[in-house]
């Protein structure tokens, strides 16, 4: 199954093929793999898969609806976002920069902290974020649990082939497996 999922801040939208081939309702909250690495999004639309060829390529792959400890997760990541943006914002005003600060995103699997501002981004500015994504990543300490949350308990989690979201998952890190049941 393939689906219009919309992620990432600016809202994007992209075709992800659901690894156990389940559909997922219009509204849906998924956790997606993309080139940026995990991230949440929604589901707009399940699409024909004889729409995907060629130059409608999938952009990644579609790993499992949202689950309760996903969106504990998710509210933990938006409140990080939130003091990251505060520290953004304050670094600026101190070094009086006239940059625009917009938003601050994190990925899902905490490896990613990414800074949005209006106009061009100067070297200064592209140093101050860099320096602040390293210092904001060290604080949460997210390594070990990514690791958990990108492979799961095993090489087809997700997929129910593993076990995951029955008795037979019992490595996986989420509480209730990886559970892959239609929403």
């Amino acid at each position: 199954m393939v689906h219009l999922v919309q992620f990432g801040v600016p809202g994007w939208i992209g075709r992800f093929r659901a690894i156990d081939h389940r559909a997922r309702r219009r509204g849906c909250r998924v956790v997606c793999r993309t080139p940026r690495g995990l991230e949440t999004g929604t589901v707009l639309k399940v699409l024909a898969e004889d729409l995907i060829n060629g130059d409608n390529e999938c952009f990644g792959e579609l790993l499992r609806r949202l689950t309760p400890d996903d969106r504990m997760i998710s509210e933990r990541i938006d409140r990080f976002r939130d003091r990251a943006f505060t520290a953004c914002a304050e670094m600026l005003r101190q070094r009086g920069s006239e940059a625009v600060l917009v938003d601050v995103e994190q990925l899902f699997d905490g490896q990613s902290l990414y800074f949005y501002f209006l106009g061009e981004v100067s070297e200064e500015l592209s140093a101050l974020t860099d320096d602040l994504a390293e210092t904001w990543e060290a604080k949460v300490r997210f390594r070990k649990f990514t690791e958990r949350l990108i492979e799961g308990c095993g090489p087809d989690c997700g997929t129910g082939t593993s076990g995951c979201g029955t008795s037979g998952c019992g490595s996986c890190s989420l509480r209730g497996g990886c559970s892959t049941a239609a929403p």
